[in-house]
């Protein structure tokens, strides 16, 4: 078995404009509205953390500012609550600054998911590295991207997580045609589709937004064209992998049946916001009981 290199960094993209959340997007990133109490984008990073990359990249673009702020101390509010003596407070004021290593790179213009991946090869050189998108909230009980480095560093390669959608909903995502490995979750990618037509995808395994990806990906996204939307695609050179193993070993995926929560669609983002408070010790038992009555009323 190939020996590969374990596993530290993580590629955030978050350079999007948000345009389906506005006018609430306008001033304020996409990543940046809240989940209960917390911004989107700090579970993100959580996730990240608790697989064991520390070392975090975050590809911005322009009005992005305060996903920096975030993930940085203020000393100010410190200071204030430090003052009050509100330390339960403080401790989540300053538990984001101390997730992680955090570093950023402006994309520039919003040009396609690969392009937002390659802007991070300065950074992650040539170790593998997992991208996570802030749009899909993967629930702490659930380690996904924890099985994902797993595969990885069996097989090598790239992974990809993959899930059973409706076959109605599948062109909304890349979709993956795939041979059994002998693991009921673990899978052999034999091809991908960049949010094929029902009646032409390959299977019903959409990609939702985990990758863990050789830095082979690199050399093939700078010789990819512009693909569907004119942007570049993650998905298409992910296909260059699978039709030649040589240039960066084989994909896999890791199809999940976890929990996991869209927040990049509004009905979803709500319908997360509702199960996550529901599930919340502090909040679910008064949000439970509100919510029945709530629905027995409108019934």
């Amino acid at each position: 078995m190939t020996q590969t290199p374990s596993i530290t960094k993580a590629v955030i993209p978050a350079a999007g404009l948000g345009t389906r959340f506005l006018p609430a997007t306008k001033a304020t990133p996409k990543e940046m509205l809240p989940v209960v109490d917390k911004p989107a984008i700090q579970y993100v990073v959580e996730e990240a953390v608790a697989a064991g990359l520390s070392d975090v990249l975050m590809i911005t673009g322009r009005n992005k500012r305060p996903l920096e702020d975030h993930f940085d101390r203020n000393y100010e509010l410190e200071e204030a609550l430090t003052r009050k003596g509100d330390e339960e407070r403080l401790a989540k004021v300053q538990e984001s600054s101390d997730l992680a290593t955090m570093h950023y790179v402006r994309q520039g213009a919003p040009r396609g998911l690969g392009h937002a991946v390659l802007c991070a090869a300065p950074h992650v050189g040539e170790q593998p590295f997992a991208v996570l998108l802030g749009d899909d909230l993967i629930d702490p009980r659930d380690p996904l991207l924890a099985r994902m480095v797993e595969v990885r560093e069996r097989f090598g390669g790239s992974v990809v997580a993959l899930m059973e959608v409706e076959p109605s909903q599948i062109h909304l995502y890349g979709c993956a045609a795939v041979g059994p490995t002998g693991e009921s979750d673990v899978v052999k990618v034999t091809g991908l589709v960049e949010k094929p037509e029902p009646a032409e995808a390959p299977s019903n395994l959409a990609i939702i937004g985990r990758y863990v990806l050789d830095p082979a990906v690199f050399a093939i996204l700078r010789e990819t064209a512009p693909g569907r939307g004119g942007e570049i695609q993650l998905t298409d050179a992910l296909q260059k992998l699978v039709q030649d193993e040589q240039a960066g070993g084989p994909v896999h995926g890791v199809v999940f049946k976890g929990r996991r929560y869209d927040t990049g669609d509004r009905g979803d983002y709500l319908r997360a916001i509702v199960r996550l408070a529901c599930e919340r010790d502090d909040l679910g038992p008064d949000f439970r009981t509100w919510l029945r009555s709530y629905v027995s009323e409108e019934m």
